[in-house]
C-alpha cells in the first residue's frame, strides 16, 4: 500500500473517532424562547420556569470535561421586576440534570431589558436585552459571557413575526458568536397561539462554521393560558449534526399582582408576563407607530 493511501486512511480514521465536540456549537439550552418586547408592569414581579429536555442530544462535550446534552433536562427559574414602562430587570439561576441523573448548577445571570412602551399594543415593536452570565467550568471553559439580544417585531390581529438577532460575547476572549432566533405565530384568539420558532448558532462572527457544524433547529410551538398561568410548549428538531436532534421545551409563567393596584380595569399592568412570552392579543386598538 502506498504512503499516500496509508495517510488517507489515517485521516479518515481520525475523523471517524474524533468526538462530536467539533460539531456541537452550543449544548447549553437553559432558555429557548423568542423575546417579544413585553415586560412586567411598573412595580410588578413575574416568574417564569423554563424546562428543556433533549431526547436526542449531543453525546460528546464541546471541550474536555464539558456538559453533554443527550438525555439531559436543562432549565432556569427566572425572576423579573418592572422598573419603568420601558425597563425591566431580571435574574436567572440556570441548572441541568444530566443523562446520569446528576444535578448541576450553571452559575447565575442578570439582565436588563429596554423596550418601546406598550409593546403588546403596537403593530411594530422593538427593544434590546443585555444579559450578563457567570458560567461554571462544566458548561463553559471561560466564565464570563454577555448576550446582546435586539428585538424587532411586527404584528396584526392574526399574525406576529419577531426576530432576535442575538450576539453572544465571550468577555474573557472577546470573541462573538451570531445566534439568531425567529418566531412566526398565528393568533387563534382567547390567548391561544400556534407557530414556528427557529434557533441557530452560526459560530464566530467573521468566521462562521461550516453548515454541518452549526446548530440549526426548528420548533413547533403552542401558547395558551390556564387561569392566571401562561404556558408555552414546543417540540424542536435539529437539522445538522451540530444540533440537538429532538428537544421538548416548556415555559410556565405567572405575573404577581402589584400591591395597591386592582387586577381589573385600567390600573392593572397591561402585560401578563415578563419578556419573552408570546404576545397576547390586546383588547385595545393596536398602536401603529
Amino acid at each position: 500500500m502506498s504512503r499516500l493511501r496509508i495517510a488517507a486512511l489515517f485521516v479518515v480514521g481520525a475523523i471517524a473517532v474524533t468526538p462530536r465536540q467539533a460539531l456541537a456549537v452550543d449544548q447549553v439550552h437553559d432558555e429557548i424562547q423568542v423575546y417579544n418586547a413585553e415586560i412586567a408592569g411598573v412595580g410588578q414581579w413575574t416568574y417564569e420556569q423554563h424546562l428543556n429536555y433533549a431526547a436526542i442530544g449531543q453525546t460528546q462535550p464541546e471541550f474536555p470535561g464539558g456538559f453533554t446534552s443527550n438525555h439531559s433536562l436543562q432549565g432556569t427559574p427566572e425572576f423579573a421586576y418592572g422598573l419603568t414602562p420601558w425597563w425591566e430587570a431580571g435574574f436567572y439561576l440556570p441548572f441541568a440534570v444530566n443523562g446520569a441523573g446528576e444535578f448541576l448548577s450553571d452559575g447565575a445571570k442578570i439582565r436588563s431589558l429596554f423596550v418601546v412602551p406598550d409593546a403588546a399594543k403596537r403593530n411594530f415593536f422593538y427593544g434590546v436585552n443585555f444579559e450578563l452570565g457567570y458560567e461554571l467550568p462544566k458548561f463553559s471553559p471561560t466564565p464570563w459571557q454577555l448576550e446582546i439580544r435586539p428585538i424587532i417585531g411586527v404584528r396584526n390581529a392574526q399574525w406576529e413575526l419577531i426576530a432576535n438577532p442575538i450576539v453572544d460575547v465571550d468577555l474573557n476572549t472577546g470573541e462573538a458568536d451570531f445566534a439568531p432566533a425567529l418566531r412566526l405565530a398565528r393568533n387563534l384568539g382567547e390567548d391561544r397561539f400556534i407557530g414556528l420558532e427557529y434557533y441557530a448558532d452560526f459560530g464566530r462572527i467573521g468566521g462562521f462554521l461550516p453548515l454541518p457544524q452549526q446548530s440549526q433547529q426548528l420548533y413547533a410551538v403552542t401558547d395558551f393560558k390556564v387561569n392566571a398561568i401562561d404556558i408555552e410548549f414546543g417540540v424542536g428538531y435539529g437539522f445538522t449534526p451540530g444540533s440537538d436532534g429532538l428537544v421538548f421545551k416548556v415555559i410556565i409563567g405567572y405575573a404577581f399582582p402589584v400591591p395597591g393596584k386592582s387586577n381589573d380595569g385600567d390600573s392593572a399592568p397591561n402585560t401578563p408576563l415578563a419578556m419573552g412570552v408570546p404576545a397576547r392579543a390586546s383588547q385595545t386598538p393596536l398602536i401603529t407607530k
